[in-house]
């Protein structure tokens, strides 16, 4: 999508996943009548289920009789990469373009009857308090459960620094979660020096922005819509400003 308006984009990976707990949630997949849904807000608690349903016995299970169990309840999304992946366990997504936990937060709460059953949250250690907090003060209860856990990438420090050497200072720096903001930002000031005014610095989401801003940043650009196509026009328009 970058290509298109003539960038060339250089994928950094930030982030590392260790899955956890993968035999608590299994359990609590077991049982679908103890709960009124499912939440997802991110594509690695369906890499979590699906770690589970490499397990012979497991799938077997969940193909023969939770599947379609589940698939009679809700199961809510934030955003189109972690709908796709839900469609791949076999259940029907809804809400996936809320794009933020905010508004999928207002999705649910058009939704669901207070004091119903607890909807089952599968997420990550570092997960923000929006979505809980706001579904609380409605009445719709949440049931959270920490399947992993996330670390800076191995090879950061080295992939910046070979970059910028190779590559000198880029155009714009787009930033996709809070973490990615905390572990990448500190390296990325040091290899920029007095030129890190010149790069245009974009985040996916109004909580990545958020990041950045606090860590005194301005922000360049944040897209309509968390997706390739708004993203890179969004970055070409914030560059265009400019004339990069």
């Amino acid at each position: 999508e970058l290509g298109l308006y003539g960038f060339e984009a250089t994928l950094i990976p930030v982030l590392s996943f260790e899955f956890i707990s993968l035999e608590s949630l299994f359990e609590k997949l077991s049982h679908p009548e103890c709960y009124g849904g499912l939440v997802f807000t991110s594509p690695r608690a369906l890499e979590a289920i699906k770690i589970c349903l490499k397990d012979n016995s497991k799938n077997k299970a969940w193909s023969k009789s939770l599947k379609e169990r589940w698939h009679a309840k809700p199961a809510y999304v934030v955003g189109k990469a972690t709908a796709s992946l839900v469609e791949e366990i076999g259940l029907t997504p809804q809400g996936e373009k809320s794009g933020n936990a905010e508004k999928l937060a207002e999705y649910i709460c058009s939704r669901e009857k207070p004091n119903s059953s607890a909807l089952l949250f599968p997420c990550g250690a570092l997960k923000r308090e929006v979505l809980p907090t706001v579904l609380r003060e409605k009445g719709v209860h949440l049931e959270s459960l920490t399947v992993y856990q996330t670390t800076q990438h191995s090879d950061l420090q080295e992939s910046l620094s070979s970059y910028f050497s190779q590559q000198g200072i880029p155009a714009s720096v787009v930033f996709f979660s809070p973490s990615g903001v905390r572990f990448c930002l500190q390296h990325i000031q040091k290899l920029s020096g007095d030129l890190i005014n010149q790069i245009k610095f974009a985040a996916i989401g109004p909580t990545t922005a958020e990041a950045l801003g606090g860590a005194g940043i301005p922000v360049g650009c944040t897209p309509e819509t968390p997706t390739p196509q708004d993203l890179a026009a969004g970055i070409q328009k914030a560059l265009h400003s400019q004339n990069c």
